[in-house]
């Protein structure tokens, strides 16, 4: 692959011109386009905005020129919350109360886990079809994986898409579990096996897009773009040059990145300078304990995973250019977040990826990581090291896990802003609405349409407020066991083993983002008052535990 890295530059520039004064936008009849990517299984200090090290100037561009949200949270994995962005309701409403593939018996056929988006709510597609724009979508889909609940079924109208949580991302479909191998692909509402010609999934997935944009740029029409990456998700793979770009970058090992990532979120105001940085869970072992072998290949993944983001910012500059080239960037919103935090597992802690014909699929060499025929996920130390301040990571209910990077450019979006006001993955269709004009349903093709849960971010981005959700109000998620819920700066989560005790705890997650201190016993009535607000939610939406 020839990779054009003044192309990559030009993106920084369009944005850097972008943020030196307001935003001129060219007058249409029509609203704005809009630029929708999601990251998949992104840490927080990932990104050069949120504190990382890793090369990310498209997104360092795009926090210059837009909002960037410090508080804002998502589900614990992937399903779950791109069932809400799609809907702007809790996952428990549109289907995917669990994720599809880890559903109880006694789960199956219940309203809410259908493991698919349901006929109760309606997409953000659909919702932007309605109101007159080009839908497209490119990359993870994961809210059903058969014909008649793709995202071409979902209003859609141009789409190539990966149905599973996750899968190789070059062209030979390797699975990391055995029930999604070889991993489903769709392409126009139909399955397919043929992926394009020197498939790499973050540079596959915009190039596609840039071709569907173009397929129908000038004709008046504004568009909406659903580019939804499959990386940095685990197999970690990526080509040359980023096989090569961090080479010996974290041989000091994950105790070492996060504490550096924690200080440089305080260098950046994104959490108090008093925060404290929390102990790694005891699933993870001391970097000093390890064999020189075992840091080898724990730093060779980290190094891998920073080259995996590093090529996602870039394949997303490519878009970006594209939209100034053709004129349309000035007249695009784009939202950038992740669906939940960093991946705690290693490949083998997948159901069934033990099983020896499976492991015999894969070349697991110290030589072949990153590269075809390789299945390597990094484990929870450097996840650990991914989420920085927060505490734990992805399948939990720790702030690791839910709060997720979201950063906002475009027409009417301020330039060079941070809010520190909670907002929620459900909240994003409102926004979207808002920013377009567009309608929200109340049926559509014959069937009654829930309201949505979520709510417009604009008070937020247009300074008429400080806060989305009031000090009183509560909001709250679950998925597999997990509880949390939180009302004003408190917090009260149920993080079960292994990542857990069980039992329920109390942080104010303002001033500890790391949730170091249990104020439990401090403040036991507001402990019983979020635990009472959680058992409202769980009857509210329809919370059915595994049993």
């Amino acid at each position: 692959m020839t990779v054009n890295f003044k192309q990559k530059c030009c993106a920084i520039g369009i944005f850097a011109a972008l943020a030196l004064g307001p935003m001129e936008v060219s007058a249409k009849d029509t609203g704005p386009n809009i630029l929708l990517v999601m990251a998949d299984d992104l840490g927080w200090t990932d990104i050069g905005p949120y504190g990382g090290e890793i090369d990310t100037p498209t997104l360092d561009a795009l926090a210059d020129s837009g909002i960037l949200f410090t508080d804002f949270h998502a589900s614990v994995s992937c399903s779950p919350t791109r069932a809400m962005l799609m809907s702007g309701n809790d996952n428990h409403v549109a289907g995917l109360g669990t994720m599809g593939e880890i559903l109880a018996p006694n789960q199956t056929g219940k309203p809410g886990y259908e493991g698919y988006l349901n006929d109760r709510v309606v997409s953000m597609a659909e919702v932007l079809k309605a109101a007159g724009y080009h839908t497209y979508m490119v990359g993870k889909w994961h809210l059903g994986h058969t014909e008649g609940r793709l995202p071409f079924d979902r209003g859609f109208d141009s789409t190539f898409t990966m149905l599973v949580g996750g899968a190789s991302h070059w062209d030979d479909r390797l699975g990391i579990l055995p029930m999604d191998d070889p991993a489903l692909y769709a392409e126009y509402g139909k399955l397919t096996e043929k992926l394009p010609e020197d498939f790499y999934s973050s540079q596959t997935y915009s190039d596609l897009l840039i071709d569907k944009i173009r397929s129908n740029h000038g004709d008046g029409t504004p568009f909406f773009g659903y580019l939804a990456f499959t990386a940095p998700h685990d197999p970690l793979h990526v080509p040359e040059p980023w096989l090569s770009e961090y080479a010996e970058r974290y041989d000091e090992g994950y105790e070492v990145l996060r504490e550096k990532r924690w200080s440089n979120a305080k260098a950046l105001g994104l959490v108090p300078r008093e925060a404290p940085l929390p102990d790694f869970q005891s699933v993870v072992e001391v970097w000093n304990g390890l064999s020189d072998e075992d840091r080898a290949v724990e730093a060779r993944g980290m190094e891998i995973y920073a080259g995996m983001v590093d090529a996602m910012d870039y394949h997303f500059g490519r878009v970006v250019d594209f939209l100034g080239d053709i004129g349309e960037l000035d007249n695009t919103v784009i939202i950038f977040l992740s669906d939940n935090g960093s991946n705690p597992f290693y490949s083998e802690d997948y159901p069934g990826a033990d099983d020896p014909e499976f492991v015999a699929k894969f070349d697991h060499s110290f030589e072949n990581l990153g590269r075809p025929g390789s299945n390597y996920a990094y484990g929870p130390g450097f996840a650990s090291a991914s989420s920085g301040p927060l505490d734990r990571f992805k399948l939990t209910v720790g702030e690791g896990g839910i709060r997720v990077p979201l950063i906002m450019s475009g027409p009417g979006i301020p330039k060079g802003k941070t809010t520190a006001a909670f907002a929620y993955v459900w909240d994003i269709l409102p926004t979207v609405i808002d920013l377009t004009g567009s309608d929200y349903p109340e049926s559509m093709d014959g069937r009654s349409i829930l309201p949505m849960r979520g709510r417009s971010m604009m008070p937020l981005i247009d300074g008429s407020s400080e806060t989305l959700y009031k000090p009183d109000e509560f909001i709250g998620g679950e998925m597999n066991g997990d509880k949390w819920m939180r009302q004003g700066s408190f917090k009260a989560t149920l993080v079960n083993p292994p990542y857990g005790d069980g039992n329920w705890h109390l942080y104010n997650v303002v001033e500890d983002p790391g949730e170091t201190l249990d104020l439990a016993a401090e403040m036991p009535d507001q402990l019983t008052v979020l635990k009472s607000a959680w058992n409202d939610y769980a009857d509210e939406v329809g919370v059915v535990p595994a049993q």
